[in-house]
């Protein structure tokens, strides 16, 4: 089975500062926008909200509101979908073809590259955890993750002071290609002060 992973470049307190935030003004946006979109998610879980999870809409209302969720943990699932909703819809995307498809420990391998480079500010794999905003439920699927601004700073100076000292260690070169990618984001987040990245891994 593959996973594949989607990235965001945006700005993170006002991503997260969007939970929560009763905006029914954005809700409202989205449904006639993206009606289709949502319709097509419970499509895909419509057995899941046959047995009481939340409908896509209905999820993203509680993102937006900062709850009620449901109490049952085989639900959580739909939040994090809503939130990856939402910053797929206020940030830009990030070319993720390094990722997407992915399978077994493809993650830890790049960030094994990532390391070998001395880039240790960030982690791939950091886009499977469950990092998502409170009060937003405990999550298995999707993963979720980021990048803070300072993070991408300091991985870049990291990725500098290797290429000043001119010691890069041989890696695979499907693994160089990755890492190339990783810093491409780097790059874009260090383009945009207070920007930073979210990823989710699914």
């Amino acid at each position: 089975m593959s996973s594949a992973l989607s990235l965001h470049l945006l700005d993170l307190n006002a991503t997260r500062a969007l939970v929560g935030s009763g905006d029914d003004q954005l809700l409202r946006a989205i449904r006639d926008n993206f009606g289709d979109d949502l319709a097509r998610d419970d499509d895909w879980f419509q057995h899941s909200i046959a047995t009481g999870a939340p409908t896509a809409y209905e999820a993203l209302h509680a993102v937006v509101h900062g709850g009620p969720f449901s109490k049952d943990p085989d639900h959580a699932f739909q939040y994090g979908y809503a939130y990856k909703r939402l910053c797929s819809l206020t940030g830009s995307f990030l070319d993720n073809s390094c990722f997407c498809p992915y399978r077994g420990e493809w993650l830890s391998i790049v960030d094994q590259g990532l390391t070998a480079l001395g880039i240790t500010a960030v982690s791939v794999e950091s886009f499977s955890h469950s990092d998502l905003p409170d009060p937003l439920p405990w999550t298995y699927m999707p993963g979720c993750g980021q990048w803070t601004p300072e993070q991408c700073a300091r991985a870049l100076e990291q990725f500098e002071a290797t290429k000043k000292a001119g010691h890069a260690p041989p890696l695979e070169p499907e693994v160089v290609e990755a890492v190339i990618q990783c810093i491409q984001w780097l790059r874009r987040a260090e383009s945009r002060p207070g920007f930073g990245v979210i990823g989710f891994s699914s």
